[in-house]
């Protein structure tokens, strides 16, 4: 059986629909799969570790790996930047890790311009009151800051037609099963199929 290359997967999300804590259980549940972390120049959060959740580096370091060309995709978001590495992926693609990006639309929109096989999935909470609710109850941010991520998390929803899956994370762990359900079909697709299979497949149809 050929080893088949790993499948590219975008998870977005508005702020407070559940995307970080959805990705933690998937990679909890699978060895295979793995998310990219990415490089922002934004200060590290409570339990966050360097080169765990991010790269953690200066807007200097940043705007010299932009220069390099080093980035698949980089944003500015809340007044920080964010970036994807084009080695890091590639090579955990290459071993047959299925690399999930953790990004916004905008990146988004650059990856699909730079990549053909990938499959993008939008994250939506189940209402404007529960996600209102679980920012509040991060218990990280001041009303203020919390009304503009309101703000955002509507502008960002908008995009949400510019994927090719929809999870509605009402239920965490039918949202769960649902990505996993994704992440299934596309390892059965014809292309990947024929990969791992290709003796199979030959030996079947000679």
């Amino acid at each position: 059986m050929a080893q088949n290359r790993g499948n590219l997967f975008i998870l977005s999300a508005p702020s407070g629909a559940g995307k970080s804590s959805l990705i933690n259980a998937l990679l909890a549940k699978h060895a295979d799969m793995k998310v990219s972390v990415s490089h922002t120049t934004r200060s590290p959060r409570p339990g966050e570790d360097n080169g765990v959740h991010y790269h953690f580096v200066s807007v200097d370091e940043f705007k010299s790996l932009i220069d390099k060309n080093d980035f698949f995709e980089w944003a500015k978001v809340f007044d920080n930047y964010y970036g994807t590495s084009k080695q890091a992926i590639e090579e955990q693609l290459a071993a047959g890790i299925d690399v999930f990006l953790d990004i916004d639309w905008q990146g988004a929109q650059q990856m699909r311009k730079l990549v053909d096989d990938i499959e993008t999935i939008f994250i939506l909470p189940p209402s404007k009151e529960e996600l209102e609710t679980r920012l509040n109850n991060r218990g990280q941010d001041s009303a203020e800051v919390i009304a503009g991520r309101m703000a955002q998390a509507q502008s960002e929803s908008s995009h949400y037609d510019e994927y090719d899956y929809v999870v509605i994370n009402d239920d965490f762990d039918t949202a769960l099963t649902q990505i996993e359900t994704i992440v299934l079909a596309k390892r059965l697709s014809l292309k990947c199929q024929s990969v791992r299979h290709q003796s199979l497949i030959t030996d079947l149809i000679k």
